[in-house]
């Protein structure tokens, strides 16, 4: 996998939108962030733009983020929010310029259309949070991307869950939101996992739904040869007037009952103010313990 360069002070990172729209006035703190942290932002051509709830027409969005791709004093695109949007435009989006000069991709939800296209292409990205979500977001979350945009070392540490299936594993990192990997099975798109450490994530779903696209990654051989299971914030989960009878962690422990894969729940990361940075498409290593559970860059 190539991994982007990393960013130095003074570096111009780019703010688009590839799925709903934002404005300039609502990045404002996005904007104070990374000025703090010695970075320039640019705003693309779709920021302030509103064509119903798009960020611009697909053209519109295609254009800019082909123009930020290819344009070298760019250094990092950092997408403004999810929605939907990003697949109605990723088949035409040219990436041979990309892949000679790569640059971080930074964003979650929607974007997931973006890690997994790009993971396919060889080249890492960053599942992290977005101009949208900078308010509420936590400490944690912005120092992670911090470190992950700039190079420094960082891992995870967190308190075990009841639900933790134990194991270590080391793989490269994938994942994102459940609902946009699911949509992709079947296309050049859709995410490759095998023999890697799968991270996921959802939000504002009913628990039947989880199960059926747990059970659809499953058919797709998306599951049979995992290394890790990490399972992140699964935020505003719905059930309906009869109740399904498994809650999140239920259906994911039932679904993979028959592999040996480590299994960790309530992963700091997703739909969350605690949305940590992940660098996907990197190598990392996975101990889930009765006590613990880590997770580190190697």
């Amino acid at each position: 996998m190539k991994i982007p360069a990393y960013l130095q002070k003074g570096d111009t990172v780019a703010m688009v939108c590839t799925a709903r729209s934002f404005s300039c006035e609502a990045a404002t703190e996005a904007v104070e962030l990374f000025k703090s942290w010695g970075l320039n932002i640019v705003f693309g051509a779709t920021i302030d733009v509103n064509v119903n709830q798009l960020g611009g027409t697909d053209q519109q969005r295609t254009d800019d983020l082909q123009r930020m791709i290819d344009d070298p004093a760019i250094k990092a695109i950092w997408v403004a929010r999810g929605g939907y949007g990003t697949v109605r435009i990723i088949d035409q989006i040219d990436f041979s310029g990309f892949l000679k000069n790569p640059k971080w991709i930074i964003g979650f939800s929607d974007i997931t259309v973006l890690h997994s296209h790009i993971h396919n292409l060889g080249v890492a990205t960053l599942h992290a949070i977005m101009p949208y979500s900078v308010p509420k977001a936590s400490n944690d979350a912005k120092e992670t991307l911090r470190k992950a945009l700039f190079g420094e070392s960082y891992e995870f540490n967190i308190p075990a869950d009841l639900s933790n299936k134990t194991g270590v594993a080391e793989g490269l990192l994938v994942g994102g939101n459940l609902s946009i990997i699911y949509s992709l099975l079947g296309s050049k798109s859709a995410m490759d996992t095998q023999g890697k450490i799968l991270y996921l994530e959802d939000l504002d779903e009913y628990l039947y739904h989880i199960d059926r696209m747990f059970y659809n990654l499953k058919r797709n051989g998306c599951l049979e040869h995992l290394n890790g299971l990490i399972i992140g914030g699964m935020t505003d989960m719905h059930d309906n007037q009869i109740p399904f009878g498994y809650d999140v962690k239920q259906i994911v422990l039932d679904i993979c009952k028959e592999y040996c894969f480590p299994v960790c729940f309530d992963f700091p990361a997703g739909h969350i103010s605690d949305n940590r940075a992940l660098k996907l498409g990197t190598k990392v290593a996975l101990n889930v313990t009765g006590q613990y559970t880590t997770l580190k860059y190697i």
